[in-house]
């Protein structure tokens, strides 16, 4: 009997390349993650970090740092931020997907339910950024961070701070930021506006009370009253992700 050779199969097995600004409290972890699966490059101006793996001080504009397939932009808004984002937008490659950490912050004018489908009207400096890399990029995802809490962020425990207005929390844990920008990754999505904010919205006053138990902290006065809820509505629907930490009651 005659036998056959099987022919080998190649299967592209080349890895995105993603390349995060900002890796600080934020960025580092997910830095840490990501690159478990992927290739991951940082961008610091820290000198003392030039040494680390991976990690490009200032990299010039014919840097391997911009030529990934996703930025990932995790930045203040302190400084000459709309300048800074100009300046990305014209060092990364062409081809790349940018994913902007931008804030609920941007739906200041409401006091009640919204999600992604509420228009915004009031201008602020982190709607203009949205609004600048809307014109300047095709392939651009904004994720809408909640208040970032986890790990040694502590709600409630704050050292300058001590009378808040009470309301529903829209808190997200840092773990599941990471979750999503995963769940993007895996499937290659290149455009849309999410917000990342944990399901549950308990009182502020009821969040921080149970922290000072457990943490052992004075809690702070409460005043007045906020209705806001900000659901993720357009992430459940269109990527199906589910959140580790859907309690903010239960983030630590």
């Amino acid at each position: 009997m005659r036998c056959l050779k099987l022919k080998k199969v190649m299967m592209n097995t080349k890895k995105l390349r993603i390349s995060i600004i900002g890796c600080g409290w934020l960025g580092k972890p997910l830095y840490k993650t990501l690159r478990e699966n992927y290739e991951v490059s940082c961008y610091t101006r820290r000198q003392e970090e030039i040494y680390l793996d991976h990690y490009y001080y200032n990299p010039p504009k014919k840097s391997l740092f911009w030529d990934c397939d996703y930025l990932i932009v995790a930045i203040s808004t302190k400084d000459n931020y709309l300048e800074t984002l100009k300046q990305i937008t014209f060092h990364a490659s062409t081809n790349a997907v940018l994913i902007l950490m931008s804030s609920i912050s941007v739906y200041r004018e409401y006091d009640c339910e919204i999600d992604e489908g509420n228009p915004i009207t009031q201008s602020s400096k982190q709607v203009e950024a949205e609004q600048l890399l809307q014109k300047l990029r095709d392939k651009l995802i904004i994720l809408r961070l909640g208040g970032l809490m986890g790990d040694d962020r502590i709600a409630g425990k704050w050292n300058k701070v001590s009378l808040f207005t009470d309301g529903f929390v829209n808190y997200v844990h840092r773990d599941d930021v990471i979750g999503v920008v995963g769940a993007i990754l895996s499937k290659k999505i290149e455009q849309g506006v999410y917000n990342v904010v944990a399901p549950q919205h308990p009182l502020r006053s009821v969040v921080h009370d149970s922290n000072s138990k457990k943490f052992g902290f004075e809690i702070g006065v409460f005043k007045e009253m906020s209705y806001r809820k900000i659901f993720s509505t357009a992430l459940e629907r269109d990527i199906k992700y589910s959140f580790r930490y859907s309690d903010p009651l239960k983030f630590w």
